[in-house]
C-alpha cells in the first residue's frame, strides 16, 4: 500500500493566491458586465525592457541555426550572465560576491522552497508573521512543524511582524536555526536598516545559524540609506544565502529567470559539529534536481545590464512606484493608516475589520481586487495588501473606485 506524505495534509485548504483567484471567478460569473481591476498579486502588468526584447530574439535567433545553436547548459547559469550580476547587483555596492557564487534559477519562489532540503527536519525554524506562504508552506511539506492549531503551526517560531515594531521583527527570545526574512517586504512594504540588519547577521553568527534572505524587491529602494543586499552587512557572507529575482524590476514573471546567492563561507554542520559549506551542497542539489534557465531567457537577463537595460528597468520600477505614491495618497486620505509604497511596490492597509470581510468588500461594491492580509498569517488579520503592478490608467481608476465605496 503506497502511503502519502501525510504532512502534506496539515497544509490548509488550498494556498492564499488560488482562494482569491476562485472568488474573483464566482464574482465575475455572477456579474459578467462588470469590469474587475487587479491590486492583489503581484504579477507585473507591462512589457519586458526594448533590451531584453532585443537581447531575446538575437538568442532565439541562434538557436533557429545548426552552427550557434546551444543545447543543456551550465546547471549554475551561464558565465556571462553570473558575471554580470556579481559585477552589477553586488560588486557595485561593495558586497563581496563571486560569479561562481551565484545559481541562476527559474524563480526565487522556487529556490526558496527548495533550499529547505539541505538542513535537517529537526532545524527550529524562525519565520516572521505576517509572510509570503512559500516559505511557510514548504517547512510544513518537509515536517519541521506540528499541527495547525489556533491559526500557526505548532513547532515554528513566528517573529511578530506588526504595526508596534514597523514591521520589522525582533530577534526571537530562543536559539533558532534557519530564520527566513525579506526587505523590502512582502507583503507589508517594510525595509530593514543597516543597524537592524547587522543584529541579525551578529545573531546568527553568534548561535551558528543561516539567514535565507529574499531580496527579490531590493530594486524598489528609493532611499539610498538602506541596504540593497544583506552582503552589505558584514560578516553576513558567513551566514546569509539571498535569493534574488529579475520578476519585479524586469517583468520576468512570464519568462522565469532569477538566481541564489551561496558564499562559500556559509556553513551548516553534520551531526558531529563538523562544518559542512552549504555551497557545495546546493549545487549538487541544484546539478541534480535542475536543467538551468534556457539560453534565451538568460541573454535576455543579461541584457537588463546593459546600459539601455538599466534606464528601461529604472523606467519600469519608477513607473509602479508612482502607482504606489498613488494609492498611498488616496488611502492617507481617506483616513487608513498603511506602510509600504515609500521603498515598495505593496501597501499594506489596516482596514479594522476582518481581512477577508474587507476583501469581499472592495471586490463586491468596487470591483477591486485586493490581498487579504490574513491569508499572509495571524498577524495579517485586519490588513490588506495593495499591489501597484498594474497600469497607471488603472490604478487611478481603481482609487476612484474605492475613494466612492469607502467615504
Amino acid at each position: 500500500m503506497l502511503r502519502i506524505n501525510e504532512h502534506y495534509l496539515k497544509l490548509q485548504a488550498s494556498y492564499l493566491f488560488s482562494d482569491i483567484a476562485k472568488r474573483v471567478a464566482s464574482f465575475q460569473q455572477a456579474n459578467p458586465d462588470k469590469d474587475v481591476i487587479k491590486l492583489g498579486i503581484g504579477d507585473v502588468t507591462r512589457a519586458l525592457p526594448e533590451a531584453c526584447v532585443a537581447a531575446f530574439h538575437r538568442a532565439v535567433d541562434e538557436m533557429a541555426a545548426d552552427a550557434s545553436f546551444r543545447g543543456y547548459g551550465p546547471e549554475q547559469g551561464y558565465p556571462f550572465l553570473r558575471e554580470a550580476i556579481a559585477i552589477h547587483d553586488f560588486q557595485a555596492r561593495d558586497a563581496e560576491i563571486s560569479a561562481d557564487e551565484i545559481f541562476v534559477s527559474d524563480g526565487a519562489k522556487c529556490d526558496t522552497g527548495n533550499i529547505q532540503e539541505l538542513f535537517s527536519v529537526e532545524a527550529k525554524i524562525a519565520i516572521p508573521d505576517p509572510v509570503y506562504p512559500v516559505y511557510l508552506d514548504t517547512n510544513v511539506m518537509a515536517g519541521r512543524t506540528g499541527d495547525f492549531a489556533d491559526g500557526r503551526y505548532q513547532g515554528i517560531v513566528y517573529l511578530d511582524s506588526v504595526k508596534e515594531n514597523t514591521y520589522v521583527p525582533a530577534l526571537p527570545e530562543q536559539p533558532v536555526d534557519l530564520i527566513y526574512l525579506c526587505f523590502p517586504n512582502n507583503p507589508t512594504g517594510s525595509t530593514a536598516t543597516r543597524e537592524q540588519l547587522q543584529q541579525w547577521v551578529d545573531y546568527a553568527r553568534e548561535n551558528k545559524a543561516l539567514i535565507l534572505f529574499d531580496a527579490a524587491y531590493e530594486a524598489f529602494i528609493r532611499d539610498e540609506s538602506l541596504p540593497h543586499s544583506i552582503y552589505e552587512i558584514p560578516g553576513a557572507r558567513e551566514v546569509a544565502i539571498e535569493f534574488r529575482s529579475f520578476s519585479k524590476n524586469a517583468g520576468f514573471t512570464g519568462t522565469r529567470c532569477a538566481y541564489t546567492v551561496v558564499p562559500k563561507e556559509c556553513m551548516a554542520y553534520d551531526a558531529s559539529g563538523t562544518p559542512q559549506p552549504i555551497h557545495a551542497l546546493w549545487n549538487r542539489r541544484h546539478c541534480t534536481k535542475f536543467n538551468g534557465v534556457s539560453y534565451p531567457v538568460q541573454r535576455a537577463a543579461e541584457a537588463v545590464y546593459s546600459a539601455d537595460g538599466q534606464q528601461q528597468v529604472q523606467e519600469l520600477v519608477g513607473y509602479y512606484l508612482n502607482n504606489a505614491d498613488r494609492i498611498a495618497s488616496e488611502i492617507g486620505k481617506l483616513g487608513y493608516s498603511y506602510a509600504g509604497a515609500a521603498n515598495s511596490p505593496y501597501i499594506w492597509i489596516w482596514g479594522d475589520r476582518d481581512s477577508w470581510e474587507f476583501f469581499d468588500m472592495l471586490l463586491n461594491e468596487a470591483g477591486v481586487v485586493c490581498t487579504p492580509g490574513a491569508g499572509f498569517g495571524k498577524c495579517g488579520q485586519g490588513y490588506i495588501r495593495l499591489s501597484a503592478f498594474n497600469s497607471s490608467d488603472n490604478v487611478e481608476r481603481a482609487m476612484v473606485r474605492i475613494r466612492e465605496a469607502l467615504s
